[in-house]
């Protein structure tokens, strides 16, 4: 059937129950996941005077364990990307969150630096294609007009994770529980709590829309037919599959991995290294610590929806993102001028804008890609931005280590926002005149 007949006898209504319906049964699930899997993450900032304390791991061993999940998530993302397609999300999802909950309750049995580097170049590769996975799963489930705000709702979890982390992991230190230090307390429950989610993916998620048995057989069939049919108009007017050598090579791809490896950087130089300086305003306790921890990602939510509101209506998303960068600049630089409480508030005001920033920039390369292989470079672009995890807490350890001060790595990341919100000007939201989104072949290639 012709792709605008396989179109026109969808039934919109029940087009939209099934996509209401995936949206109500899937996103709980993966915001849930996505929370645990953040904590799981950024944990160990919480814990750091503790090791340091119990197993005498020092600041520069700290960052570079902390840098070294990253390593692992990089190298292992795009075949985990792959093995998911081969074996399906409901495999692989469980597969995920079973191996990162068991490599995060292994955090609790570290014995100095070794131990510590190995399990967590093995966290990040256990959780090597979390997102992209996610990323995958709504493209075969949901309609082209769906897609972008259910990946809303699903980011979201990252920043109400970056909420509750602090709360939750100080509470957890706090509980003084026998026989083990509490911070290794903290990493066998918050690592369990993936092993719990593991079975309800495997118990609640399915692979692809026909096993879904909580849609009727027309909502099924509008879903696979929309899908389907999106997917073969895409190929008709375009042709052939894209490139990802060609890809690889676009400049503004390039530029798009450099923007968010920035972003990543100054994320991760604040989230690993925070709680330290916290603890530094004052004879504070650990759920005190988690607490304050909380405030600058409170406000960073507020002003990444306040900053999505602005770019909306009065359009120009680099120019919205490159302020972003350059608040999250200014407040990186403020940071290093005054004692723990000033730096403390300097970084909230940082806050606003790296958070707001890191959600302003991804509409700049969704633009820019076609459809095909926007989830493939997505995934790409987040593979080497992330890595700012692995350089920002490593450069911060060696720092401390060896002058005393992370002040140069505060420097920096005001540096780099900089040079950031420079590039975003550059790169394209979406192709220039008369060209085609990156990825599809020009027309005349298409009939060769």
């Amino acid at each position: 059937m012709p792709v605008n007949q396989s179109l026109n006898a969808v039934s919109p209504e029940a087009l939209a129950r099934a996509a209401s319906k995936v949206k109500r049964h899937v996103l709980p699930l993966f915001v849930v996941m996505f929370i645990v899997n953040y904590i799981d993450r950024v944990n160990i900032g919480f814990v750091r005077s503790h090791m340091e304390a119990d197993l005498g791991i020092g600041a520069a061993a700290y960052g570079l364990g902390a840098g070294l999940f990253f390593i692992g998530y990089a190298l292992f993302e795009v075949p985990s990307n792959l093995l998911l397609q081969r074996y399906g999300a409901r495999a692989w999802l469980a597969r995920i969150m079973l191996t990162w909950g068991v490599a995060a309750m292994a955090m609790a049995f570290v014995k100095g630096e070794t131990s510590f580097y190995v399990l967590r170049f093995i966290l990040g590769a256990a959780e090597a294609g979390f997102f992209p996975g996610i990323i995958y799963y709504f493209t075969q489930w949901l309609p082209g007009s769906e897609r972008g705000k259910a990946m809303a709702v699903f980011l979201s979890g990252s920043a109400i994770a970056s909420v509750i982390s602090g709360p939750v992991s100080g509470g957890l230190l706090s509980l003084g529980l026998p026989w083990l230090h509490s911070w290794q307390w903290m990493f066998l429950i918050e690592g369990f709590a993936s092993v719990v989610l593991c079975a309800f993916v495997w118990l609640y998620l399915q692979s692809h829309p026909h096993e879904a048995k909580w849609l009727s057989a027309q909502e099924k069939e509008a879903l696979i037919s929309t899908i389907a049919a999106e997917q073969a108009a895409r190929e008709a007017e375009r042709g052939g599959r894209p490139s990802v050598w060609r890809l690889l090579a676009d400049r503004q791809i390039l530029l798009f991995c450099f923007i968010y490896f920035s972003v990543a950087l100054t994320i991760y130089g604040a989230t690993f290294w925070l709680p330290s300086m916290i603890k530094k305003m004052g004879s504070l306790g650990d759920f005190q610590v988690g607490l304050l921890n909380a405030i600058p990602w409170l406000i960073s939510i507020v002003a990444m929806y306040g900053f999505a509101a602005l770019a909306s209506k009065w359009r120009h998303q680099q120019a919205w993102c490159a302020l972003t960068l350059l608040i999250a600049a200014l407040g990186m630089f403020m940071s290093t001028t005054g004692g723990p409480v000033f730096a403390f508030v300097a970084i909230c005001f940082a806050a606003i804008g790296f958070k707001a920033a890191s959600a302003l920039f991804w509409p700049l390369p969704q633009g820019y890609l076609d459809a095909r292989i926007a989830a493939a470079v997505i995934a790409l672009i987040n593979s080497i931005g992330n890595l700012g995890g692995f350089v920002a807490p490593t450069a911060f350890g060696f720092l401390e280590q060896t002058t005393g001060s992370i002040q140069g790595g505060l420097y920096g990341l005001a540096l780099t926002s900089v040079l950031a919100a420079v590039v975003v000007m550059f790169a394209r939201g979406r192709p220039g005149p008369g060209q085609q989104p990156v990825g599809r072949n020009k027309p005349e290639a298409a009939t060769a």
